[in-house]
């Protein structure tokens, strides 16, 4: 059975407006040298799937950028590849008057164009917050034998203390049968198994079940198109036992790539054989470490410059730490620099930020204190 992508790389922009005013959710930098569009995308090559759709809806320059012509993932091809779908493709595209997207299923409905086109037998739909190592052609393996029309990726979670919301609750019987999708609320304490956006469609299901939402004016993926299909066709689960997380707000953003400073975690996600994660690659000298520079439990990326201390935090690409500056538990993003005798704790210095000589930033955990992109302190 062979499969299609298509990534959703806006629908969760808002969730953290203050890294996403400039760039979309998918090419959010992650662990100091990828985007969060990589675990997706990486996952979708090492289980044979060459052909991959991106849907966006705004501020894509910047994944444009990171994918390019998707050489580094071995997506550049005559046939298949990558496409980047900018929110109109054709004059039909999308019902509401030529109206921007607001909703997951408006989003299929612009992508319809190339749903049709697809030769696949399925589509593998996925959203670009998603942070994880999964084997698809398990789950498309699954899909095939059970014969169903929609199989749901599931991740079993102890909701206990979620402030956020965490995703549709999925309610299922004994064979793995869905029957219902419930909204996660605050209230809810105990295991429950969690919809991981990571959805298999057989084509020819999806299409029609656009088509009718199309016909009875729904807009809601979950709440409308699904129920309402659900009773004449057959919904399954894949339940997945290996690391996931997302990121939901900049709190999340921060203890998402604080994680990868545990080994456990580390091993999870780029530790499995024959699944790395790609990203685009950069041709940047080594890191220079000066005379008195100290590094503890940390993530350098190349091209650095530290003449300073880091401890427990990550560095992106072309990141300078001065002398007598001493970094803890932050994150600083590309090309930042922290001049002389600078603290820093719980911080998120996002891409070229510049903090001057003398200057102490603190946040906490629950609460990093973010630099914008460009901002000079």
């Amino acid at each position: 059975m062979t499969a299609a992508g298509l990534i959703f790389s806006n629908i969760h922009d808002k969730c953290i407006p203050e890294m996403t005013a400039r760039r979309t959710m998918a090419s959010l930098p992650f662990g100091g040298r990828y985007r969060l569009v990589d675990f997706t995308l990486s996952n979708m090559v090492n289980s044979g799937i060459n052909k991959v759709g991106i849907i966006t809806h705004n501020n894509y320059r910047s994944l444009i950028d990171h994918i390019g012509t998707g050489k580094d993932w071995d997506l550049a091809r005559r046939s298949g590849g990558v496409m980047i779908l900018p929110p109109f493709i054709t004059a039909y595209d999308n019902p509401r008057a030529n109206q921007l997207y607001t909703t997951r299923l408006e989003a299929l409905m612009g992508a319809m164009d190339y749903i049709a086109h697809c030769q696949e037998d399925v589509i593998v739909l996925s959203d670009s917050d998603v942070v994880c190592n999964i084997d698809l052609s398990e789950v498309i393996d699954q899909h095939e034998r059970s014969g169903a029309d929609l199989t749901v990726v599931t991740k079993r979670m102890n909701l206990c203390g979620e402030k956020e919301s965490v995703g549709k609750i999925i309610v299922y019987s004994e064979n793995g049968n869905i029957t219902e999708f419930v909204e996660h609320t605050q209230l809810m304490c105990g295991e429950y198994d969690v919809s991981t956006n990571i959805l298999v469609f057989t084509k020819t299901y999806l299409m029609s079940l656009i088509d009718t939402a199309i016909a009875h004016g729904y807009r809601e993926f979950y709440q409308q198109a699904l129920p309402a299909a659900m009773a004449n066709s057959k919904f399954c689960i894949y339940n997945y036992e290996g690391f996931y997380a997302t990121v939901d707000s900049l709190a999340g953003y921060f203890a998402r790539n604080m994680e990868l400073l545990e080994g456990g975690t580390r091993a999870a996600l780029f530790g499995i054989k024959d699944r790395p994660v790609y990203t685009k690659v950069r041709n940047t000298p080594p890191t220079k470490y000066a005379e008195g520079a100290c590094v503890k439990n940390s993530l350098i990326a190349d091209g650095c410059v530290i003449e300073g201390t880091v401890e427990n935090s990550i560095l992106f690409r072309g990141v300078h730490v001065k002398k007598g500056t001493v970094i803890k538990n932050s994150i600083m993003l590309q090309n930042s620099v922290a001049g002389e005798n600078v603290t820093l704790n719980c911080v998120i210095a996002d891409k070229n930020v510049i903090i001057r000589d003398d200057k102490l930033l603190s946040g906490s955990e629950t609460l990093p204190y973010y630099i914008a992109k460009g901002k000079m302190i």
